[in-house]
């Protein structure tokens, strides 16, 4: 086994290799970023949320990892956060009708054209938009991560639920920061410095302007 392969465990039971999330092997699946579903979240403030999936879709497109955008009955949740869009110049908006974005053959068939297994997912809701999709992209045999940081939901007792739902079913709980940053692999990269200002992570950017005065990476 080689040195990036570690045994998972989930709570089911299950045991499953696990290989390290790479630029070449993940795309990014963002469902229902829309303004009115973003302003109902309470167990997350809203502006961490449209400030985190507007970062890892930046941090997406440095890296060269694919995303897939899509939204559901705008006329009813409103439209896509307008600085998700700007972030993402040339990615097609897939609206749908379907609950579940997994079954609307085009978000299916844009995920699969990219070629690759390892699918990391941020929802709107986190019980619903992110729930169903993890969860069945986990039944057709992706490797799908479950972005907690680029989700949100109405209450605590909604998001720990879906949780619960999701790691049962195999889905790979985690978050935006540490998976984009597992991508980076090296702070040494020639695109570090421009990798950490598109991720715009608070918490970095604060020891960047203690530690090199305000300049980035």
């Amino acid at each position: 086994m080689s040195d990036t392969k570690t045994i998972d465990q989930p709570q089911s039971g299950r045991r499953r290799a696990y290989e390290r999330l790479t630029p070449e092997t993940a795309v990014l699946l963002l469902i229902d970023h829309q303004a009115g579903l973003v302003s109902g979240i309470r167990d997350l403030a809203p502006d961490e949320v449209r400030h985190n999936v507007v970062a890892f879709a930046r941090a997406a497109r440095v890296l060269g990892v694919p995303v897939v955008l899509t939204s559901t009955a705008p006329m009813m949740w409103g439209p896509t956060l307008p600085e998700l869009t700007e972030a993402l110049p040339g990615v097609d908006n897939i609206e749908r009708s379907v609950v579940n974005a997994w079954d609307e053959p085009r978000v299916r068939d844009a995920v699969k054209r990219t070629g690759r297994q390892k699918l990391l997912i941020g929802g709107i809701t986190t019980q619903v938009c992110l729930a169903f999709p993890v969860m069945s992209a986990v039944a057709d045999g992706y490797d799908v991560y479950a972005l907690l940081d680029a989700s949100g939901t109405w209450s605590d007792l909604l998001r720990l639920t879906a949780i619960d739902q999701m790691r049962q079913a195999g889905v790979r709980i985690t978050s935006g920061a540490a998976a984009f940053v597992e991508m980076l692999h090296d702070n040494a990269s020639p695109i570090a410095g421009e990798f950490y200002a598109a991720l715009d992570l608070p918490a970095t950017r604060y020891i960047l302007q203690i530690t090199q005065g305000g300049k980035s990476a």
